[in-house]
């Protein structure tokens, strides 16, 4: 007979070794459309999250929304410029970088 088990496995927060020698997820985005990126950072909305675009800052304007308090970045009308890597991060937290994603553009 066969014998079959299923676990969910949730790691919370992410390693140091995790994080320099993980893959980077990529999300593929079609130029004009939305895009819409989440924050894994701890299970809690923190109250002080930032978003990264390649190292820097990102400011917010009329295509780049922040919301739920920095647990969600969303993009409007997304152009290939708006591809690169992502990271967010409490501003509390130590080190430079949080859980990253890199966005691709297409279209």
């Amino acid at each position: 007979g066969e014998d079959s088990r299923s676990f969910h496995v949730s790691i919370q927060g992410t390693p140091p070794s995790m994080a320099s020698t993980g893959e980077i997820p990529i999300i593929t985005a079609v130029a004009g459309g939305q895009l819409l990126l989440e924050c894994p950072e701890g299970a809690e909305p923190h109250p002080d999250m930032e978003w990264h675009r390649e190292g820097s800052p990102l400011q917010e304007d009329a295509r780049r929304q922040v919301l739920a308090q920095g647990r969600f970045l969303q993009l409007r009308a997304v152009a290939a410029a708006d591809g690169g890597e992502y990271s967010c991060r409490a501003t509390s937290a130590h080190g430079d970088t949080g859980p990253r994603v890199r966005v691709q553009v297409h279209g």
